[in-house]
Parts: structure tokens; C-alpha cells; sequence
């Protein structure tokens, strides 16, 4: 089936600013609450958000196999579950919609009025139901980084790391979309010098540049999705700040990784950006040595030229870019990943989430978490304020930014911003 809606001679009758992120060759998918605090499944073209359940009920989805209900939910799960097909045709059927010499709705008032709002008049959910949430430690410069940290240059990486994808397996009920903010966390920690823990709020907040790949119904229990096959099972990706308190995870995670040191946030972006609008920026992921056991093989591109970038705001202050890396760097693949996710039986759902790990790339200025970029504190970062950070300080906004852009179409992934809140006091 053509990717029509990836024409990059298609332009838009909604106004869509310069070096937006969201041009109509994107197509994003979301979910947010309206003015008239109705919620429903969306897209977005430059600053305009788009009722897709109204959209439906208005009979512009005609020909295309949908369930009636299936924009007008909470979720995209059912959406996503449909699969591949179903994603092209509707995605393909808005590009059409929304195209500049498409009169259809263009000229009618009536149904412009109910389908699109401005951006700032609606407030973004989380867009899927995340059952399960694994969080994979895919970047090999950041993985070497943290080994040369904890134990020596030589050791840097275990024996397995280059052998397998590396993850965990996450908590979901913390899972959150931009805007909202986190509390630091308390926990056990080991202060220098001490033989006996204590308990109390993390003093080493901080932020781990990532991004994460949505899933549809892949397998049946058992089965194993082999790597030729396993992007068809992937939707799109968010970006996503996989909060992390050092302090803590240094005490917890050994023998089995890491616990309350991560599970107290994971914030992401609200629109999912397809794998479909992402495919002109394929390129070709890191040379793997050794190479992978044979289930684990692949040749082509199956990584994507995606900017990245980090800032932090401190409370009433400009933010100050403190990051600047790229997807392409990741050492293991996103097909890689679901494949080795699989390859015990291992079920995976509709709406299922997976983390990329941090992103760092090879120079200092490009690593993904503060824990590099001040090489565990010994090195703060200064900011535009004047002020110091060896790790997030209380009422600091983390900001993350990404798109990939090349000489015709730039598509992006907007932002996941938070802030960080003093700990949890009850009342």
C-alpha cells in the first residue's frame, strides 16, 4: 500500500508554521480532552488539533473498515490493535482531507468548527493504555560510560552486553504524559563513608534522554516474533524521560537492577509519531562486533536520524540546551530489541511500551543523562542563569526535544516536559 501521506509535495489548507514538527506529511496520533471536555483520539497538523471521532461520526473515514467507537475512546489500543493496514488507510485518508485542493471540509464551516481546535485549547492525555513497560540499555557509549563509572575502563561493558539487548521490566502506573510534574522520591541510600542505609529524599535526581517504541498484539504466548517481521508490529515512537534517582539505585541494584530508583516517573510525549512518517529517515544503525547470534541478524537500515536535544529550566529562568545527541547512535535496533523481547514466548500487547535506554552519542556535549554529563558530579554543568548542576535540582523543568529533518520535510516529535517537585508532602 503507497504512503501517500508521506507526499512531500503535499501542503496543508491548516496553516502550519516554519519548522513546525507537525507538517501534514507527519500525522501524529494522541488523545486529549476538548474545550467541551469531551475526550477523543486525535492528530495534529502545525498548532491544530484534530477530533478524529468527530471526524468519523461525520462520515470521513467512509470505505475504510472501522469499528464506530474506534476514535471516539480514551485510548488508541484499539486503533494500534487493528494494525498496519488500518494505520496506512487512515493516515493516508487525513493527508487527504487536510490537503490544500481538498475542498470537502476546507469549506464547510459548520464541520471545521467542530473537528479542529487550537493546540492550547485542548490538554493531552497519556495516548495508549500501557499494560507493560520494559525499559531496554541499548546505547553502548552510555552503557561504557556508567561501566567505566562503577568499575573500571577495561570492564566497562559485562560479557552479555554486547551479546544481547539489555533491559528491565518497568512499572506502568507511573507512566505520564508532558506537563505533568514529579515529586523527588524518597528511598534507601548509602551516604559515602557509611556502613548502614538511611532513609530519606534522593539527593542525585535525574534524567535519562530516551525514546520508546509503541506496540500492537504481536504473538500468541510461546511464540517468537522473528527480526524480518518484528517492525511490523511497531506503531510509532514517543519521546520519553526515564526519570532516575543515582543515589538510590547505586544502594539497590545489585543483584537485580534497578526498582524504586526508576519506577517513581516516566514522563512522555503525548502524539505518537508513526513508523510510516519516520521512513525517509532510516539510516544505518552502529557495525555490530561481534555479531549477533543468528536470530538477532539483520541487514539494511533499521535505525532513523532523529535529533535529540536536553534542556534544563531552572524556576524562573531560561532553559539552557545541556544535551545534544541522536537516535541513530543506539548500538541495538528497535526490531532487535522486540525480537529479543520474544524470543522466550514472552506475549506482547497492543499499547505495550518499550524504552530505548539513554541516548548519548560520542562527545561529551551529546551524552544522555546528567550522571555523564558531569561524570557523576565531579563536573557541574553551568547554566545560563549562573547557577551550578551535578544533578536536577527541586523546581527545575526538564525539557526534551526531538525531529528528524532533511532537505524537504521536517517531521518531529514536539516535546515531554517536567518538572521536579519538592518530595510528597500528605495533608
Amino acid at each position: 500500500m503507497p504512503l501517500s501521506a508521506n507526499d512531500t509535495k503535499r501542503k496543508s489548507w491548516i496553516e502550519v508554521p516554519a519548522n513546525s514538527d507537525f507538517p501534514i506529511q507527519n500525522i501524529p496520533f494522541g488523545v486529549f480532552l476538548t474545550k467541551e471536555n469531551v475526550v477523543t483520539v486525535g492528530t495534529r497538523i502545525g498548532d491544530s488539533a484534530i477530533d478524529l471521532g468527530a471526524l468519523q461520526q461525520l462520515g470521513y473515514f467512509a470505505g475504510i473498515e472501522l469499528t464506530d467507537d474506534m476514535f471516539i475512546q480514551d485510548t488508541l489500543n484499539d486503533f494500534i490493535s487493528d494494525g498496519k493496514k488500518t494505520w496506512r488507510l487512515v493516515r493516508n485518508r487525513i493527508a487527504e482531507i487536510f490537503d490544500e485542493n481538498n475542498s470537502k471540509l476546507r469549506d464547510n464551516a459548520q464541520h471545521r468548527n467542530i473537528i479542529i481546535f487550537n493546540i492550547n485549547e485542548v490538554e493531552m492525555q497519556l495516548p495508549v493504555l500501557i499494560g507493560d513497560y520494559t525499559d531496554f540499555y541499548s546505547s553502548k557509549i552510555h552503557a561504557s560510560n556508567v561501566g567505566k563509572m562503577i568499575r573500571n575502563e577495561e570492564n566497562a561493558l559485562l560479557p552479555n552486553w554486547p551479546q544481547m539487548p539489555i533491559a528491565y521490566h518497568g512499572r506502568s502506573s507511573t507512566i505520564i504524559p508532558s506537563g505533568i510534574p514529579v515529586h523527588r522520591p524518597l528511598g534507601q541510600t548509602l551516604p559515602p563513608d557509611a556502613t548502614t542505609p538511611v532513609f530519606g529524599a534522593s539527593r542525585s535526581v535525574d534524567f535519562e534522554l530516551e525514546t520508546a517504541f509503541i506496540t500492537t498484539d504481536a504473538n500468541i504466548m510461546g511464540e517468537m516474533i522473528p527480526i524480518s517481521e518484528a517492525e511490523d508490529y511497531i506503531f510509532g515512537m514517543v519521546l520519553l524521560n526515564d526519570w532516575t534517582a543515582r543515589d538510590i539505585q547505586k544502594w539497590e541494584y545489585m543483584p537485580l537492577g534497578p526498582l524504586l530508583s526508576k519506577n517513581f516517573a516516566t514522563s512522555i510525549s503525548p502524539w505518537i509519531v508513526t513508523m510510516d512518517a519516520l521512513e525517509p529517515f532510516r539510516v544505518a544503525s552502529p557495525k555490530q562486533n561481534p555479531s549477533p547470534l543468528p536470530y538477532l541478524q539483520q541487514k539494511g537500515k533499521h535505525s532513523f536520524d532523529i535529533n535529540l536535544e536536553v534542556a534544563i529550566q531552572p524556576e524562573k529562568a531560561e532553559p539552557t540546551v545541556v544535551s545534544k545527541s541522536n537516535f541513530k547512535h543506539m548500538y541495538w535496533t528497535m526490531n532487535q530489541q522486540l525480537t529479543h523481547h520474544t524470543s522466550n514466548g514472552c506475549r506482547i500487547n497492543s499499547g505495550d511500551m518499550m524504552g530505548s535506554g539513554a541516548i548519548s552519542g560520542p562527545t561529551p556535549d551529546s551524552y544522555g543523562s546528567m550522571l555523564e554529563l558531569t561524570w557523576g558530579g565531579e563536573k557541574p554543568l553551568k547554566l545560563n542563569n549562573g547557577s551550578e548542576r551535578k544533578f536536577i535540582n527541586d523546581n527545575d523543568t526538564v525539557i526534551f526535544k526531538g525531529y528528524c529533518e532533511n532537505s524537504q520535510v521536517r517531521i518531529g516529535f514536539g516535546e515531554v516536559t517536567s518538572k521536579l517537585l519538592p518530595p510528597f508532602v500528605r495533608k
